[in-house]
């Protein structure tokens, strides 16, 4: 039974995040059902990471073990047109046959994401639900001065869903990097595994320093309480975008979209 390796972008806005839900649309249900109307198998398939409602991404991950040995260009292609034809904005990129111990989640080495703010007085018109629309004028620079304090290993309780289910709230962020490109600003992060909602949390409380409510010693005493009553305004999952997997090379090349 050959495992395929799928490479996935989808817009989220659609969704109730990447995993099933009882009685909501899920970018795995959506993917579960084309493979089934391809090919009649009812299966799961299992992501690298599970984006949450309104989460975005351009290289997703996800792995499917089926029972015929068909060609990636066929898998691809099949999947994708029962995807078009229920209208779902989801499109598998790339399928190939992997190795039997390859696992999307759980052999992947690094994550990465993209938040984008959309950084002046007019509201989004073209990028709504892609960007969080913030009017007042943020300094980019101080954002990612401050960022730094959050960089490398740290209990981020803080910065983690109460929801959140990982056991430890401790992780290692290798980047956390903030710029502006116009009226955009592009926050940048990296680690090998994120808590539930470590991203937006982070970058809520980034646009406090950027407004001028905080410094960096705010954020870093944010941190350091381990209390998720000192996060600032948890970001809008509109403007996240997972944009990057890494594996070991011996499981294959990574997925990455652009300047990550």
């Amino acid at each position: 039974m050959p495992r395929f390796r799928l490479d996935i972008e989808y817009d989220g806005s659609q969704f109730a995040g990447w995993q099933h839900q009882a009685d909501q649309p899920s970018v795995q249900q959506a993917i579960e059902q084309a493979i089934e109307k391809f090919c009649g198998e009812d299966l799961r398939i299992r992501a690298a990471g599970r984006t949450d409602a309104g989460v975005h991404a351009t290289a997703q991950v996800a792995h499917v073990d089926l029972a015929k040995a068909w060609s990636g260009d066929k898998v691809r292609d099949a999947v994708n047109a029962h995807l078009q034809a229920v209208g779902a904005r989801v499109a598998v990129l790339k399928a190939a046959v992997v190795a039997d111990d390859f696992d999307a989640r759980f052999s992947a080495t690094g994550r990465h994401y993209l938040y984008r703010i959309l950084n002046r007085r007019a509201p989004a018109a073209l990028e709504k639900g892609k960007v969080w629309w913030v009017p007042k004028r943020l300094d980019a620079e101080a954002m990612h001065e401050a960022a730094k304090v959050l960089l490398g290993k740290h209990d981020f309780t803080t910065f983690r869903s109460t929801q959140c289910q990982a056991e430890s709230p401790v992780r290692t962020l290798d980047r956390l990097d903030v710029g502006r490109d116009g009226d955009f600003i592009e926050v940048r992060s990296s680690a090998r595994s994120f808590l539930h909602n470590q991203v937006r949390s982070m970058v809520g409380s980034l646009r406090r320093v950027g407004d001028g409510s905080w410094g960096a010693a705010d954020l870093k005493a944010a941190l350091e309480a381990r209390d998720r009553a000192a996060c600032g305004q948890v970001a809008p999952p509109d403007g996240l975008f997972l944009v990057g997997v890494d594996y070991p090379e011996a499981l294959g090349k990574s997925a990455r979209d652009t300047d990550t």
